[in-house]
């Protein structure tokens, strides 16, 4: 797998339904453009892996990487950066919503831009209205605490550079929440990130594992990463309103009984009683 500039990189987990129908696409194609595949079966407890490694034999653009059990989306995603050893790596859905001629199109988009990372917008098309609303959750929340030029941050598809990506493996988190806190990471050390459109397709098949739960954690995520880049956005707030709360009660506080607690409490070691020894 060398002399090749783009490692596609697809996580799987429990997608036996649609990888007959999606997957020698994906292969296919990478062969045509001569593109580095490398499918992580994330512990898949159906026949994933099986299928996969089939399709897979005798592809010398093809890497499998194994997890004995789930990781989650974002332990998938790390691994394939991991293993991906080309200047440019490209994260790609095995459930077929992610078109490979948007993948073209990035890959190309990325070296004329001289860009560092492009996040594929999905902005304009809607999606199931619950999603819609956890997307919007995450992006105001998400843009309240840091500066964020980027609409689509919770996008599947991005294309970056594995070099640097590999540099802040431990910042990222093996949830769903990778997709957010991968993109924070490279725009908060001030690498070029850009945003184009791509189209993105109904599943195939499969359930979606999205749910609320997957947005309140992502909402976690972002907060601590805010800390770590920026704590005082968070404490900062957060004393100013334990301040502001706890003056608002100085007024029904009896004047000389504050006055004997102050003094009380300042007193100096030379007003306190005598050490027994």
């Amino acid at each position: 797998m060398q002399n090749r500039k783009l490692s596609v990189i697809v996580p799987i987990y429990n997608e036996a339904e649609v990888i007959p129908s999606v997957m020698p696409h994906i292969i296919s194609y990478c062969v045509e453009q001569n593109w580095n595949l490398i499918l992580v079966n994330d512990g898949s407890k159906d026949d994933s892996l099986q299928l996969i490694s089939e399709l897979a034999t005798e592809q010398n653009h093809v890497k499998i990487v194994k997890h004995k059990v789930n990781r989650g989306y974002g332990g998938a995603l790390k691994s394939g950066i991991m293993a991906s050893d080309t200047e440019y790596s490209i994260f790609v859905d095995a459930d077929g919503q992610h078109k490979m001629e948007d993948v073209t199109n990035l890959f190309e988009l990325i070296q004329e831009k001289d860009a560092d990372m492009i996040v594929g917008s999905r902005k304009g098309q809607r999606g199931h209205w619950f999603r819609e609303i956890g997307k919007w959750i995450i992006r105001s929340v998400a843009k309240m605490l840091m500066p964020v030029p980027i609409y689509d941050i919770n996008s599947g598809m991005k294309i970056f550079r594995t070099e640097e990506a590999k540099k802040y493996m431990h910042l990222y988190p093996n949830t769903m929440a990778f997709s957010d806190i991968f993109c924070f990471v490279f725009l908060h050390h001030r690498y070029l990130v850009l945003e184009e459109p791509i189209t993105v397709e109904e599943r195939k098949g499969g359930t979606s594992t999205i749910g609320v739960s997957t947005a309140v954690n992502t909402v976690h995520e972002i907060v601590n990463i805010v800390t770590l880049f920026n704590p005082m956005k968070i404490f900062l707030p957060i004393a100013s309103f334990s301040l502001t709360t706890a003056l608002s009660f100085l007024p029904t506080i009896n004047s000389p009984n504050l006055a004997e607690f102050v003094s009380d409490f300042f007193r100096t070691p030379a007003s306190l009683p005598p050490l027994n020894t």
